[in-house]
């Protein structure tokens, strides 16, 4: 005879949460025919239609025509609020004057110089003066050409060939350390610290002492869920790298917005070389990456042994243009701390709202993670347990709503997102938990 048994409580959860994302993937496929037809198009020429891994989202992601100030717009016609600011680039907003004359500038000047230009120094000048722990500075095309030369300079200086990273940490497409680490990484020897362990961290770093080049590290992890550093860990493994005579390198490619002068200064922590990218930019593709004088000299090409740096475009004049445009017309000191402070309001707003339903928002200023667990948040290892069906189910219901974030819960501010927005945004995360039960963790 056959036993036939109900299915227990938490199988009946998770089987209505995989109903709900069905029909709210068959909702957004249905509203955006366009979309749809673009993808088919897409994926005949590139893999998966796709030539950035980040934006993907099942079953075919959001396709962008145009956009102006804190808003965009698919290929459907549907307008979104975009609360996602590029991952950290997009900090001016669409259409910034100021940036888009510029723009115009260097286009009517000339493209494709060849040359040195007035333009690099003066936003050379400009990051200087910007980021105390910078003497020197070279460009690059993009965050992740900055941290891979910034280390291969801490391996030349110190002679040694390790580095080492947080688990889960980010520091572009070829030095992921999610799970571990990617298998398309740049082949350094690795040690993986465990974030805000101090003990930890610590001893990793004085195990590996001998054959430690540098310990880079975000000084707020971006891509692994806008996770903090409790008060003590940055300086406790600055001390440690130094102690272990290795280089500190911080990776400021997202967080240099938190502050007029970057994060770093404002935790005060001065380190060996930072690296730069993102809104600094201002839109157009940028890296950086600079620090103490004598370990930048080593690329002065006319000294003996300099080691060498290519890059056709490292000092475009796109790049160049906008981003001493932002820095000098755009972003002063009150402004960038106007927005890191509108972020703060926000993140503690969603706390009160989402707590109740098992959620929590973690992050500093105008970096925000929006998580399906109860927190606090320390380390990537406490976000295992979230349920990625209930990120993406949160996606698409803001979107239907007109907000737009990454699917996995990023948010990045841009200066032209208003209080107004903040407070808009909030009332439709609680309406969208309030309306769909199976986005509750403790349901």
């Amino acid at each position: 005879m056959d036993v036939i048994t109900s299915p227990t409580l938490a199988e009946a959860s998770t089987e209505t949460l995989s109903q709900a994302l069905t029909e709210a993937q068959a909702s957004y496929t249905a509203q955006r025919p366009i979309s749809a037809h673009l993808h088919e198009r897409a994926a005949k020429v590139m893999p998966g239609g796709n030539t950035r891994t980040v934006l993907y989202h099942p079953p075919f992601p959001l396709r962008v025509t145009s956009a102006a100030g804190a808003e965009i717009v698919d290929a459907d016609g549907h307008t979104y609020v975009d609360l996602l600011g590029e991952y950290t680039a997009g900090l001016y907003g669409h259409s910034n004057r100021a940036i888009i004359d510029a723009l115009h500038g260097a286009i009517e000047t000339g493209l494709s110089l060849g040359a040195h230009t007035v333009t690099e120094i003066s936003l050379a000048e400009q990051i200087v003066q910007r980021f105390p722990a910078i003497e020197l500075v070279r460009f690059t095309n993009s965050g992740t050409e900055a941290n891979l030369m910034a280390v291969s300079l801490a391996r030349v200086a110190t002679g040694r060939h390790a580095i080492a990273v947080v688990t889960g940490g980010y520091h572009g497409g070829l030095l992921y350390y999610g799970g571990g680490g990617s298998v398309i990484n740049a082949p350094y020897e690795t040690v993986l610290l465990p974030y805000n362990d101090i003990a930890g961290s610590v001893r990793q770093i004085t195990d590996h002492a001998a054959d430690l080049a540098a310990v880079i590290i975000e000084p707020v992890m971006g891509s692994a869920g806008c996770i903090a550093p409790i008060a003590s860990y940055l300086h406790d493994v600055y001390a440690a790298a130094h102690e272990a005579g290795a280089l500190f390198i911080a990776d400021e490619v997202m967080t240099s917005r938190l502050s007029p002068s970057g994060a770093c200064a404002m935790m005060g922590i001065t380190p060996d070389l930072i690296t730069l990218g993102k809104y600094l930019g201002g839109g157009a593709s940028f890296g950086a990456f600079g620090g103490r004088a004598d370990l930048m000299a080593r690329f002065d090409p006319a000294s003996v042994g300099a080691l060498p740096h290519a890059g056709t475009f490292n000092n475009n004049a796109l790049s160049m243009s906008a981003g001493l445009a932002g820095l000098c017309e755009v972003l002063d000191a009150a402004t960038l701390i106007d927005l890191n402070c509108r972020g703060d309001r926000l993140r503690d707003a969603l706390n009160e709202v989402i707590a109740k339903y098992g959620w929590c928002a973690t992050g500093v200023g105008s970096m925000i993670g929006l998580h399906p667990v109860a927190g606090p948040v320390l380390s990537p290892d406490d976000l295992d347990q979230a349920d990625g069906r209930r990120r993406e189910l949160m996606f698409l219901r803001l979107l239907e709503r007109g907000w737009y974030i990454a699917p996995r819960g990023f948010i990045a501010l841009s200066i032209a997102v208003t209080d107004q927005h903040v407070d808009s945004f909030v009332l439709a995360v609680a309406e969208v938990l309030q309306s769909t039960p199976d986005l509750a963790v403790n349901a």
